[in-house]
């Protein structure tokens, strides 16, 4: 838990955050380093692990806009700074799904957002 930091709208205690920790326990070491890839840009960590990120990776809070639901939008990354919006999803599975899409589909994507 000290190799992540939760913010505006998380904390290390939300449920989405939580789940997040969870799914990535979970991951295959393909996953992992798509993950990575996803997240940070480089299919691989740093010297010292998740921890030695720099800047620390953080997740944050993708505020949705009605009449759309959290479980409407995919997370989406700031690779530059290790950044991750995500929405307050509802469950743990449709985290992973929606991360495993965006994961999947934002490979060589570039957008600005």
């Amino acid at each position: 838990m000290d190799s992540i930091k939760a913010d505006h709208g998380f904390n290390l205690d939300s449920a989405s955050v939580k789940n997040l920790l969870q799914t990535m326990s979970e991951f295959t070491v393909p996953e992992r380093r798509d993950f990575l890839q996803f997240v940070t840009g480089s299919p691989k960590l740093p010297i010292g692990g998740f921890k030695s990120l720099t800047p620390m990776f953080t997740v944050v809070c993708k505020p949705n806009e009605p009449p759309l639901m959290p479980d409407d939008y995919l997370p989406s990354v700031m690779t530059c700074v290790n950044y991750l919006k995500m929405p307050n999803y509802s469950s743990q599975e449709v985290l992973r799904a929606k991360l495993s899409v965006a994961i999947k589909e934002g490979q060589g994507a570039f957008h600005l957002s």
